[in-house]
């Protein structure tokens, strides 16, 4: 029983030190994103990693534990009539995070990019 309860212990340390290094490179990588003079850069190839191999399943995760929340919740968000802020919060953000933003990009370069697209797709009109 003892090596039961120690085996489960080390699963648990090991867990731990794991997401610690990951959250530790992920924010190494963020920083490398910004350029010397403070404008956004494109995303590095540690940034586009570290957002498909972690961020983006962690995000599908929150999109699927947000959709269970939302119907759990749709009865007292329809009492309160908030139903489209309980949507758009629960739903919808985790779901653009996860599924429309450019792979390795923070929020500001991919709203960045967005922009720069709009523009070029207006002036080719």
């Amino acid at each position: 029983m003892g090596t039961l309860s120690q085996g489960k212990k080390m699963k648990g340390t090991i867990t731990a030190i794991a997401l610690v290094s990951m959250m530790s490179v992920s924010m190494a990588a963020s920083a490398t994103d910004i350029a010397d003079d403070g404008s956004l850069s494109r995303p590095s190839v540690w940034s586009m990693g570290i957002d498909a191999g972690l961020v983006r399943p962690v995000g599908l995760a929150a999109t699927i534990i947000g959709v269970g929340l939302f119907v759990v919740t749709l009865p007292f968000s329809a009492l309160g009539g908030n139903v489209g802020e309980s949507a758009e919060r629960l739903v919808v953000d985790p779901a653009k995070m996860t599924f429309l933003r450019c792979l390795g990009c923070t929020t500001g370069q991919d709203n960045e990019n967005r922009g720069a697209r709009a523009m070029h797709d207006s002036d080719s009109q």
